[in-house]
């Protein structure tokens, strides 16, 4: 079998590991790095090869001719990289979101389909056997469904000036948010009628307009509502950090990492996904109005670490390549959890409701 040439477009924390996948796995080779600045050097260190270095994607792209290209860059450069992978001919895994636009998010699943090339989007959660039971779990609970989830960062050094570089593209509850409102959809079928949202800009660090906190509210057509919130920055609260939770009429469903949850972890991207245990709860009741069944605990053996997650979805990629999976529920879906993001961040700015 031939190995798929793929080049690695972004340096950083997915960036990396995405490469030392790709490096571990005999089915690619990884034909480039690319970065602006020297964490593709830094990678190229811990990889322990000589691969090719690259300061611009545009020629790296032409030099390599790669059959797959990962973007794992700022969002506001997916929807020109993706595209232009595609009029190369190549496959791409591109890190949520899908683009910093809607309309760039359509773009480059046009392209995909002109291409007839695979495209794959970062959704760790969806190969987290974990979240996958969470949600499993969360559609028995009847409807209509309550969801409350957040992951507010307390981030300094290294992280803060990612965050800070981030939110020139994207406020925290878009970038972030496209997880969970992903996590919302997938356990009901309710189609979302609006949103709205509010925002605070908590430091002169980042630019007037821009804010690095935000809650969400989603309402669903069969009655149902959610919520969600991230923020970042030094000034966040360590007791804000982790909440992964839904309730319906039959009960609720809760992620409890007792670890993952403890102060200093909110800022290490080992803890974002994390689940421990999951925590089931039935709402039965007898005449006396007592419980009738006691909670159940979830400790579920596979709980893979971040770069195993990556390991999967790159494995993913590999199999969507070799066996041309249709991948059109996935991009469907990608759209839609970055349309009602986007909307949401639309509600901050305009300071009312958004109907979708």
């Amino acid at each position: 079998m031939e190995k798929i040439k793929v080049l690695v477009v972004g340096c950083g924390n997915m960036g990396a590991s995405h490469a030392k996948a790709y490096h571990d796995f005999s089915e690619f080779e990884i034909v480039g790095l690319v970065s602006r600045g020297e964490s593709k050097r830094d990678l190229q260190t811990q990889l322990g090869l000589e691969y090719p270095l690259f300061e611009e994607y545009e020629v790296a792209l032409a030099k390599t001719k790669p059959d797959a290209v990962c973007i794992s860059t700022y969002p506001d450069t997916h929807e020109d990289y993706a595209v232009k992978a595609f009029e190369a001919g190549a496959h791409v895994f591109i890190e949520k979101p899908l683009a910093d636009t809607v309309l760039g998010a359509e773009k480059v699943i046009e392209a995909a389909l002109k291409a007839n090339k695979k495209l794959v989007v970062g959704y760790i959660l969806r190969h987290h056997p974990s979240w996958m039971r969470f949600i499993e779990e969360g559609k028995k609970l009847g409807t209509p469904m309550v969801f409350r989830m957040n992951l507010n960062q307390q981030s300094q050094g290294y992280m803060w000036d990612v965050h800070r570089n981030l939110m020139k593209s994207l406020s925290p509850i878009v970038d972030c948010g496209v997880h969970y409102i992903d996590v919302m959809c997938q356990m009901t079928t309710a189609k979302p009628i609006s949103v709205s949202a509010i925002g605070a800009r908590l430091t002169e660090d980042i630019p007037v307009g821009n804010y690095n906190y935000g809650q969400l509210q989603i309402r669903f057509d069969d009655g149902s509502v959610g919520w969600y919130e991230a923020g970042w920055g030094p000034m966040v609260s360590q007791t804000a950090f982790f909440v992964k939770d839904v309730f319906g009429p039959k009960g609720s469903v809760s992620i409890v990492a007792k670890e993952a949850s403890q102060d200093g972890q909110s800022d290490f991207v080992e803890s974002h996904t994390k689940t421990e245990s999951i925590r089931v709860h039935h709402a039965a009741i007898d005449a006396e109005n007592k419980f009738v069944k006691e909670d159940e605990w979830i400790n579920l053996h596979d709980e893979p670490n971040h770069q195993e997650l990556c390991n999967r979805e790159q494995r993913f990629f590999l199999q969507a390549i070799k066996e041309d999976l249709d991948l059109s529920k996935s991009m469907d879906d990608a759209l839609n959890s970055l349309k009602i993001a986007l909307a949401c961040d639309e509600s901050v700015k305009i300071g009312s409701i958004v109907n979708l």
